[in-house]
């Protein structure tokens, strides 16, 4: 069986991530692997089209989400680390997908591990799913982990 040195889960802190990141700890746990936990953020240029905010207000919107995705990796960190897991933890800024891909090349990940929201038909034509997109692209193998 393969062995796992460096696994990388990719959370957006939904009640999806909550299993697939218990499943990545016990995974890293048992092998003695590495985590890295990955959130990316959405420029919010992406949902304020119709709207004005000033380059101030924008940075200090940006500058909140940031520090409030730290502390919630933080947590995650702490919580792997008390579990006898070394892990680590990236914010990354871009589309979701793509980003994590990124981030498992750069890490050299041996495996992603995401959790979906198991949405099918219309849901996921018109909401798309990064899970599936992570699945097609990655060079290393992907374990999604369906939400409660």
């Amino acid at each position: 069986m393969r062995r796992f040195r460096r696994i990388l889960h990719a959370t957006d802190f939904s009640t999806a991530s909550a299993p697939a990141f218990a499943e990545a700890l016990a995974l890293a746990r048992q092998e003695r692997a590495e985590l890295r936990l990955v959130h990316v953020m959405t420029p919010p240029a992406l949902f304020l089209e119709d709207s004005y905010l000033s380059a101030r207000t924008f940075r200090e919107m940006q500058s909140q989400a940031r520090r409030a995705v730290e502390d919630r990796l933080a947590r995650l960190r702490a919580r792997a680390r008390r579990a006898g897991v070394r892990a680590g933890a990236d914010v990354r800024e871009g589309l979701p997908a793509d980003e994590i891909i990124r981030a498992a090349r750069r890490r050299r990940a041996d495996l992603i591990v995401v959790g979906t929201h198991g949405r099918s038909g219309f849901a996921r034509a018109v909401l798309g799913s990064v899970a599936a997109r992570v699945v097609t692209l990655a060079r290393c193998p992907v374990l999604t982990v369906r939400g409660r």
